[in-house]
């Protein structure tokens, strides 16, 4: 059904140009949209008007005319006068709403086409038959966004997403749950995931600023098919997910930098548990207190260079050392060489991941 704002703004524009006042009204006789007031007194001449056979008929200085839909009464409209002049508007303008009635319904067909699609819902077959009913290009370069936003059924962010893309035929704009807004964007032969990280960066900045909403946005893979859609949703659902656990400073995250946390992600939950308890002999990362913690991302963060992270830390060198050699009587890893600190740096993104696990367990 077509939005009584649309009606409305659609019958306003056809009285500007017929200078002829108009009325669309439901099967009840109800009104949704109008050019005068005095028309909505038609109630049950409208509702007589449905029940009979006849396709138009004049009734009390007004044309009624049935707007049907595959032999579906969808709407009454009512045009002021009574001659062929009339006749021949309101028919023009029953044209006019049909033609809407069917580009909305297509609409909605593609919408619905589109969530089967990220859902992964289409047998293959389907796929391809229902693209070429729906004038969908199957052999285009396509990547889907996932775009969270704090607020559950944010319709505000979605309108300005839409309007963001409006009038780009190839994108598609959707949700398939309450936190989520999808984006199916179309991808240039020239463009790659650099742009696709500046159309993420000009989502969230127009978020920002127009909703003030606190908005977490990810991508998955350029594909080029449209079975491969789906695949694109995953890996930004993944990547979204992922962001969140070891990247929670980054706003924008792409499936194709997730780098090892990809990897983490996918591990079974009780094979997590056994590498801890190897690496730690039954403790954990997280029994260290805060200033250790502090020191060793920070020594992290200097690629292992015990200057600078002491520097940054504003304290002695030896202190740094001595901070460091005591990390290693107590897990048995000297951070300041190779193997044991990329070991470390795993259990630490490891703890991170159980708990946010267990936390979405709970």
């Amino acid at each position: 059904m077509i939005s009584n704002q649309i009606l409305q703004s659609t019958i306003d524009g056809l009285k500007g140009i017929t200078r002829t006042d108009f009325c669309v009204c439901d099967a009840e006789g109800v009104t949704l949209a109008g050019t005068s007031p005095s028309m909505s007194s038609y109630g049950e001449d409208v509702i007589s008007f449905v029940n009979s056979p006849a396709e138009s008929q004049v009734v009390g200085g007004c044309q009624f005319f049935k707007v049907m839909d595959e032999n579906q009464l969808e709407y009454v409209l009512l045009v002021r006068g009574g001659g062929d002049d009339t006749f021949m508007i309101g028919k023009m303008v029953v044209f006019q709403i049909q033609n809407l009635l069917v580009a909305y319904k297509e609409r909605f067909d593609k919408e619905n086409f589109i969530k089967n699609l990220l859902l992964d819902n289409l047998l293959l077959v389907d796929i391809y038959n229902r693209s070429k009913k729906l004038h969908i290009e199957t052999n285009v370069r396509r990547v889907v966004f996932v775009i969270e936003t704090a607020q559950e059924n944010d319709s505000a962010s979605m309108e300005i997403v839409k309007n963001l893309f409006a009038g780009k035929n190839g994108d598609f704009i959707t949700a398939v749950d309450e936190n989520n807004i999808i984006l199916v964007k179309e991808v240039g032969e020239n463009e790659d995931y650099d742009d696709m990280n500046r159309v993420a960066r000009t989502i969230l900045d127009m978020l920002n600023s127009e909703a003030m909403a606190r908005v977490h946005i990810a991508y998955g893979t350029i594909i080029n098919e449209i079975r491969d859609v789906s695949r694109s949703y995953k890996e930004a659902k993944m990547a979204l997910d992922v962001g969140k656990i070891f990247y929670s400073d980054q706003h924008v995250v792409a499936y194709s930098n997730l780098g090892i946390g990809r990897l983490i992600y996918q591990l079974p939950l009780h094979l997590c548990r056994m590498f801890i308890r190897e690496i730690f002999n039954g403790k954990s990362p997280e029994d260290l207190d805060d200033e250790t913690l502090t020191t060793i991302n920070k020594f992290f963060d200097n690629n292992l260079n015990v200057s600078e992270t002491s520097r940054q830390l504003y304290i002695h060198r030896n202190t740094l050392v001595y901070r460091l050699d005591k990390l290693q009587k107590s897990t048995g890893l000297d951070l300041r060489t190779f193997d044991d600190a990329i070991t470390f740096k795993i259990a630490l993104m490891v703890v991170k991941y159980m708990s946010y696990i267990e936390k979405m367990d709970h």
